[in-house]
């Protein structure tokens, strides 16, 4: 079984975290599952993309397995490059590396069930992209999200602009759907525009958020088909023949 699905519906895109016997605990297929399947669908024909979690929750977050380097990979607009808009749909807990995944997206829907939580403070470590948090809601709120460690019902988080509807249990993901089907009526080139400006123009950028991008781009040239050509040249003592991937 894979760790995570990817469904069209029309031009929406539905990716699903499927870990159920794990409440969806982000491990390291997760991270690659989403990387790719956000790469899938920035390539598609697709114009929005839903986020979601199967089961109970949206996802308890980071299995303990996962190294805390890996995780910028399947975090939109870091590990995932698309000016495409993203909802998430969102039920149960949504909790550490999960919080962040969301924070990173542009919608939010949460059913009744869902509660919202960045409990590092009490793991003795953190990875630094939910700073960020502090640039997407008041400040205040976001301080108090990260210092006390404690859940925020899905009440709580619409009212602090963390969520954009609530939806009655159980009707997230077709609420998102709603949303979605109506982004997706829209030009595409203003609302990737839209998206684009505000993400990189707007939005303040955390020390990890630019690390994050940096270490992607790096990644992109060290795992390239120019650089496997230039090492082969070398050892083979001839010119390199690039072609730009």
């Amino acid at each position: 079984m894979t760790a995570v699905s990817i469904a069209s519906h029309g031009n929406v895109v539905v990716i699903s975290i499927d870990r159920r016997e794990r409440r969806n605990a982000i491990d390291i297929d997760v991270v690659r599952g989403l990387q790719e399947a956000f790469a899938q669908f920035d390539a598609s024909d697709g114009r929005v993309a839903v986020l979601t979690g199967v089961g109970d929750d949206f996802s308890v977050g980071s299995d303990p397995n996962v190294p805390v380097t890996e995780l910028w990979r399947c975090m939109p607009t870091i590990g995932i490059v698309t000016k495409k808009p993203i909802v998430t749909a969102v039920a149960g807990e949504c909790r550490g590396s999960a919080f962040t995944l969301n924070m990173f997206a542009d919608l939010c829907v949460a059913d009744e069930s869902a509660n919202f939580c960045y409990p590092e403070g009490t793991h003795g470590a953190w990875g630094g992209l939910a700073a960020g948090l502090a640039a997407r809601i008041p400040h205040k709120i976001a301080m108090e999200i990260l210092l006390l460690s404690q859940p925020i019902s899905a009440r709580r988080a619409y009212e602090a602009g963390l969520v954009n509807r609530l939806a009655p249990r159980g009707k997230h993901l077709e609420t998102a759907l709603e949303i979605a089907r109506v982004v997706a009526t829209r030009a595409p080139l203003v609302m990737q525009s839209m998206k684009h400006f505000v993400t990189d123009h707007v939005l303040v950028q955390s020390p990890s958020e630019i690390l994050g991008r940096t270490t992607r781009d790096l990644t992109a040239v060290r795992t390239s088909q120019d650089a496997a050509e230039g090492k082969r040249a070398m050892a083979e003592g001839r010119a390199p023949e690039f072609v730009g991937r």
